[in-house]
Parts: structure tokens; C-alpha cells; sequence
């Protein structure tokens, strides 16, 4: 006999969503929490399989896991053979939890070496790493590129006689041997203090000092890899100590020393697309006298190279005072051409967001098409005047992901940063300042590299840039040049995106319905739908929707794309649950949501895109913070990661309540306290938008507990007083010159640092 499943009952005094619409009858129940071995005990296949009822999912986050801390990175101390005041040397992380320290000079003893040094970041213990072949001479000042994951390419550096380098030399990482190949091609000029990329089996070389008087170069040249020829140098920026990337088709170069040895906050970039000069490999053994003539309009005067020494022999002993030097190619002694492409420049002069290049020691570096900026510890500034800052390339907009204390310890100097491949986490390696904390080595000097604060890059938001910095060109729409031909699969996802919601009489294959909440929202009040979050009930709460319940249109899917894609329904199916039999189940979450969700497990995305077929399943950011709450209640981290990344990045006033709200129920606790520091900044204007209006009484009440107990809101003349004094207002790095000078609520406000390490609060003055 059939076993009989009560509908859910409707929620007893359901009042409006806080995102818009009412209340919705068939939310009653939705967040029971379902123990699967239980209920797979109740139900058999036969009593499920004859029942006509749709499950609801369960949405109530797992009870048994623990809610997330406010990230905080770790210092730990290092272990074994540390190095010793290195300055200048190459400090690169080389995959398998390892990173390698190469040269440098003692800041004490003036010594420069040649050592290589290996850190496991597992044990972290330094290791000095017997080496082989053709060891280089001694250099600081070079660069040290990680290739194919197993190779380190060396390029350029000065040694002990303050001899500029020009040559290449490879350490294998495997066997731990050196060897220098043959190049051909015109050899750039030596350099120190450069930058170096890599970009399609190219080794790209920007800028650097040579000379003796430290002429600062403005060039830039590469290496093909393939066959270790070197282009010719074209001018791009004069620059050293900076760092450059490559993205979107574009060479990125910021900060450093300009050629007026000034610290410099601008951002230059060079458009490599379509230049055959950079697409094709140079040619071999040509030598390119195009550009011999110096430039008449050049306010520059040409470098005049010194007569090189003798290039030294391979197998150079450990710390060698032998000079390595490759003679400089004839054409590049004269002025060289501008670089083909166009190039570009932007400068940042001020704003609340943007770090200050001349206060505090900047190490910059780069993931899924984002420039980090750490600002850390120096002479001049404490660790709760740094900061981690992020500039978005592609909006050439700048955010604070974290400030003092919230990132850096205090009482430590940081020397060298280095970061993994996939752009997920960062390394800075340095030392403690305190008295009692400082290591003395054998010889009584200060230890330099005896600490590692190693840094998520993934609790800020950040994809990697195996899934950031690919180009979104999978969804495109084809070419209306095509005529007849089959056009080429653009990418699983997007073949898959073409079969989510057919239905099956067109041959889609779809094999299971999903209903989600009613779409009768009042049309004149919604905003846009997020994740309707009711409060727990108890566990006899039903699991089965009332036949006569309103829902939204179904959902054609695959229950197969569902089970490899959805872990919890993946436990379901093998629990073998009703719904499985039914092919019905019902998401008690806006439509909106779930269908984003559901394209989500098809696509493996969340962002807008121009494909006329996704425009309707693609999320807003309402909706991307709904499926922020889901990702952690059915424990998706990939989803979690998308959804973190781009409500950070696209934080608003409209949304930035029901950011704050929806981070705070998916335990996002940096996400929730950045939101709230915006909402805080821009205050006046969050409590006039509908989501704040919305919020139930309990989040009004802590919201408005997000500010410090001595905090005020102030506005008027004592607002342009404020604002008179230091102008840092507004989240884009504009001052407010405009605002309400009547309503003191309308003001914006100055958020200030409390003194305390342990105090989360937040002032306003």
C-alpha cells in the first residue's frame, strides 16, 4: 500500500520577501533538515515510485559544520639553513609546495652569491640545493621565471663587479643542473632590476638599470623560447623595480622607479594583438638596422655601451668572482624605435582605495587579470597603515580587500613576495623587527628570510587565473559571416548551455522538472530576487509540496548533468530518494535563483554574457547572492568562489544591504564586513534603497551595530570641514563634492581605524 506524504503546510504569518514579492505559501517547511539515511529507510522504491508528490529540497545550511572566522593570514617560522640578508635575489614559487631562493648580496658583508635555496612550504625548512653543469657566476638584481613547471629560465642580474648581465641560463628543477643555451638574435643590453614575463613560449624582458650610471632602460624585447632567439627592442617605458603581466592581449606594466629615480603610481600597457612583431618568432640570425638612426625628436640622448669583458666559461664554481657577460648587439647601442602597438597610460592620483606608492614597502603581483598591491611594514609607516589592494584591469578600478591588522602582524618587515601559478595564494618572506623576536645567525647578524606569511588569495574573492583570466569569448555569438558550415563547438559549457531548459519533444534529452517559488512577485516592488531565508523549523517539519501549492514554470533538465554536478543531489540519487523516481523536485527558492543555479551546473559560470540564449538565466547581483547562501548550504566551494568574487567586485548602493545580509547567512564573514563597511560609507543613501527597507527587523538592528559605539554621522559644515581637511570620500576614489548639507543622514562618512588589534568596530567621525 502506498505510503501517504502530508503537503507542507504554509508558514504561519508569511510576510513579504525582503527582495522583493510577498511571501510565498509553498516556502513553509523549506528549511527542514533531512537526515537521507532515515528517510531512505521509510520510503521504498515501490511506495515512491507510485506517489505523484514533488520533494522539496531541503535548504537549511548542514548543521554540523562550523561557521567561518574573520580570515586573519599566519606567519610561521622557518626552519633549517635561512638565508642570510639577501637583497636583490630571486624569490619564486615552483609548484609542489616549494620555493626557490637564487643569488642576491649580503646587506652586511656586501658579499653576492650563488646559491641556490629551497623552502618546503610543508615542513618549512630551508635547504641549501647542491648544484650542477653550467653554474652561473654570482648576480643580484636578476630574474628568475618559472617555465613549464619544471624549469627556472635566469636572465640578466649585475654581479660583484657591478657588471650588468645579458645572459640566459636554465636551472632544471628535477635534477638541479644549469645549463646555457645558445641564443641568437640581437642580445638585449645587460640589465638589473628589469621585469620578466612569460607569454606563449616567450620570455619577455622590460626595462632594468644599466650602466654605470645607472641609466635606467625604457625597452622592451623577448625571447622565443622555441628556438631562443631574441627579438629586437623597441621603447615602451623607462622603468625599474616595477612589475609587469600579461593579459588580455596586453603587456601591463606598474609602479617601480621612473627614470627621475621617482616612485611612480601610473599604469602603462602595450597592445600586443594583431602585431606580427610580437605574434611571429623572430628570425634567426637576421639583425634588424631599421632602427640604427637615432630618433631626431628623442628628448633622450642614446646609451653609449662600455666596452664589455670577455664572456666567462661554463662551469663556474659556487660564488665564483668570475664576470659573466654577453657581449650587447650592435643596433642596440642606438636609439630604438617605438614599440609597434599601442600603447597606453593611466595615472592614479588619489582616492580612498588607492594605495599610495610612496609610503611603505609595495610588493606587486598579478592573478586572473587583477594587480595585487601589498602596501606592508616599512621605517615610515606600522602595520595598521598597510593594506592589500586590488586593481581590477579590465574596469581600471581599484578596492581594499583588507587594511592593518586584518592582514599584517605586527612587529615584522616583509622583503620578497612570490606567488603560485594559478594566482590562488601569496608568499611574503622576511623577518621579525622586535628585539626579542629577532634570530641571530652563526656570525651574530640578523636572520633576513626567517618567516613566511603565506596569504588565501581565494578568502578575498579571487578565481585563479586558470578561471579570471581567460578570455570570455566561449559564449560568443558566431560570426554572421558563416554561412552553411557547422560552426565549431565553443566549449563543453556552452554546448551544454544549449540543452538547459527544453523541453524533451524537441529533443533536448531533458529527463527531470524543477519547480521553484511562484513568480507573482508585485511588479512595482521587486528589485531584483535573492535567497528567501526564513528561520529553521523543527524536524517534523513535511518534505512534500501540496498538489495544489503555486510554483514557478518547471525547469527542463538532465538528472544526469545533476547527479555529477550537485553533490547533494548526487547523495541523493544514491540513497535512492522518491524524488528520483518522480523525476519532480522543488527548489523553495526564487525563480530566479534557482534557475541561475541550476545554468550554473551546466555552465560552470555565474557572469553576464552576450549569448542571446543565456540572457535569461544569467544572475544579477541579487540573484548571485542567493546563490551565495546556496553554495553554502549545499557546500559547492567553485560556486562559492564566483559568487564572492563578483559581489566584491561589483558592490553597489542598491545591492550592498542584501550583500551584507546574504554574506552574513552563508558565513562569509569578509565579504559581510567589507559590504558593511560600504554600507556605512554610503549610508544615506543604502537606507533609502528597497533592500533596506526590506531587511527584517533583527538585520536592521545589526546593521546598524556595524559601526563603532563612540561613531556618529556627521554632515553640513562640519561634513565640508571634514572633507575640506583630507577629501577622502567615496568608494571610487572621487572626493564628495556634492551632498545634502540638510539631513545629517544623508552624509558620508570617514571610516577610521580603532586602536585596539582586537577590535573589529568601526568609527565614524
Amino acid at each position: 500500500m502506498a505510503q501517504q506524504h502530508p503537503a507542507t503546510p504554509a508558514a504561519p504569518g508569511a510576510g513579504p520577501s525582503i527582495f522583493g514579492g510577498p511571501g510565498q505559501a509553498a516556502a513553509g517547511g523549506v528549511t527542514t533538515q533531512i537526515s537521507v539515511s532515515s528517510f531512505a529507510t521509510t520510503l521504498t522504491p515501490a511506495s515512491a515510485a507510485s506517489s505523484n508528490n514533488t520533494y522539496i529540497m531541503p535548504n537549511s545550511p548542514l548543521k554540523n559544520r562550523s561557521p567561518m572566522d574573520g580570515y586573519r593570514p599566519k606567519v610561521t617560522r622557518t626552519l633549517g639553513q635561512r638565508p642570510a640578508c639577501l637583497v636583490n635575489a630571486s624569490v619564486t614559487y615552483c609548484g609542489d609546495n616549494q620555493i626557490y631562493a637564487f643569488g642576491g648580496f649580503d646587506q652586511y658583508t656586501d658579499e653576492v652569491y650563488n646559491h641556490v635555496l629551497r623552502l618546503d612550504l610543508v615542513s618549512h625548512q630551508w635547504t641549501l640545493v647542491d648544484n650542477y653543469g653550467d653554474i652561473p657566476g654570482v648576480r643580484m638584481g636578476h630574474t628568475a621565471t618559472l617555465y613549464k613547471g619544471d624549469k627556472l629560465l635566469v636572465f640578466g642580474g649585475e654581479n660583484e663587479h657591478r657588471t650588468y648581465l645579458s645572459d640566459l641560463i636554465i636551472f632544471d628543477l628535477k635534477t638541479a643542473h644549469w645549463t646555457q643555451p645558445q641564443v641568437t638574435g640581437p642580445i638585449p643590453k645587460g640589465r638589473a632590476r628589469h621585469a620578466a614575463v612569460l607569454h606563449e613560449d616567450k620570455l619577455f624582458i622590460v626595462g632594468g638599470i644599466t650602466g654605470h650610471d645607472n641609466y635606467v632602460l625604457d625597452d622592451i624585447c623577448y625571447l622565443d623560447l622555441k628556438t631562443y632567439t631574441w627579438s629586437r627592442s623597441w621603447r615602451f617605458v623607462g622603468r625599474f623595480d616595477h612589475s609587469a603581466y600579461i593579459w588580455g592581449d596586453r603587456v601591463w606594466v606598474f609602479g617601480g622607479l621612473s627614470e627621475d629615480m621617482d616612485k611612480v603610481s601610473d599604469l602603462w600597457w602595450l597592445d600586443l594583438k594583431g602585431n606580427p612583431a610580437f605574434e611571429s618568432p623572430p628570425h634567426i640570425g637576421s639583425l634588424d638596422r631599421s632602427g640604427l638612426a637615432r630618433n631626431a625628436t628623442s628628448p633622450r640622448p642614446p646609451y653609449q655601451a662600455a666596452q664589455s669583458p670577455v664572456v666567462g666559461s661554463s662551469g663556474y664554481a659556487a660564488n665564483s668572482r668570475t664576470p659573466q657577460v654577453n657581449t650587447p648587439s650592435f643596433h642596440l647601442k642606438a636609439y630604438a624605435p617605438p614599440a609597434p602597438g599601442d600603447i597606453s597610460a593611466l595615472k592614479f592620483v588619489s582616492g580612498t582605495n588607492v594605495p599610495s606608492q610612496m609610503q611603505g614597502i609595495h610588493f606587486h603581483v598579478y592573478s586572473s587579470g587583477t594587480l595585487l598591491d601589498f602596501v606592508t611594514p616599512a621605517a615610515t609607516i606600522t602595520s595598521k597603515e598597510c593594506s592589500l589592494s586590488a586593481l581590477d584591469l579590465g574596469a581600471l578600478r581599484w578596492q581594499k580587500l583588507a587594511e592593518g591588522r586584518e592582514i599584517f602582524k605586527p612587529g615584522y618587515r616583509w622583503h620578497y613576495c612570490t606567488m603560485n601559478e594559478n594566482g590562488t595564494k601569496a608568499w611574503l618572506l622576511g623577518c621579525p623587527t622586535e628585539a626579542g623576536a629577532i634570530d641571530l645567525g652563526a656570525n651574530g647578524l640578523e636572520e633576513y628570510l626567517s618567516d613566511i606569511m603565506e596569504i588565501d588569495l581565494r578568502r578575498y574573492g579571487f578565481l585563479g587565473s586558470n578561471l579570471g583570466s581567460e578570455v570570455r569569448t566561449d559564449l560568443a555569438r558566431p560570426s554572421l559571416r558563416t554561412r552553411h558550415v557547422e560552426p565549431p563547438s565553443k566549449g563543453l559549457g556552452a554546448d551544454l548551455a544549449m540543452l538547459f531548459n527544453q523541453p524533451p519533444e524537441t529533443g533536448s534529452g531533458t529527463d527531470f522538472l524543477v519547480t521553484a517559488l511562484s513568480r507573482d512577485y508585485d511588479e512595482d516592488e521587486i528589485m531584483g530576487s535573492a535567497l528567501m531565508h526564513t528561520t529553521e523549523s523543527d524536524e517534523s517539519s513535511q518534505t512534500w509540496l501540496a498538489p495544489d501549492a503555486p510554483t514557478s514554470p518547471p525547469i527542463h533538465v538532465h538528472r544526469l548533468i545533476l547527479q555529477a554536478r550537485w553533490p547533494h543531489f548526487a547523495r541523493l540519487w544514491a540513497s535512492q530518494m522518491a524524488e528520483f523516481h518522480t523525476k519532480k523536485m522543488h527548489i523553495p527558492e526564487p525563480y530566479s535563483v534557482v534557475k541561475a543555479f541550476l545554468y550554473y551546473l551546466y555552465t560552470d559560470r555565474i557572469d553576464p554574457t552576450d549569448d542571446d540564449a543565456a540572457d535569461n538565466a544569467m544572475a544579477d547581483l541579487a540573484d548571485v547572492a542567493g546563490l551565495l547562501v546556496m553554495s553554502n548550504i549545499y557546500n559547492i566551494p567553485h560556486l562559492r568562489l564566483l559568487c564572492v568574487n563578483r559581489l566584491s567586485k561589483e558592490l553597489d548602493v542598491d545591492h550592498a544591504c542584501i550583500t551584507w545580509y546574504c554574506a552574513g547567512l552563508a558565513n562569509e564573514e569578509w565579504l559581510r564586513k567589507r559590504a558593511a563597511c560600504f554600507c556605512m560609507t554610503h549610508w544615506g543613501r543604502v537606507v533609502r534603497t528597497v533592500g533596506f527597507q526590506r531587511l527584517p527587523r533583527s538585520a536592521l538592528v545589526e546593521l546598524s551595530q556595524e559601526v563603532d559605539m563612540e561613531g556618529r554621522v556627521v554632515g553640513g559644515d562640519e561634513l565640508d570641514m571634514i572633507v575640506g581637511m583630507d577629501g577622502r570620500f567615496g568608494s571610487d576614489g572621487s572626493s564628495a563634492t556634492s551632498r545634502r548639507k540638510e539631513s545629517v543622514s544623508s552624509s558620508q562618512t570617514q571610516m577610521l581605524e580603532t586602536e585596539d588589534d582586537d577590535d573589529d568596530g568601526m568609527e565614524m567621525s
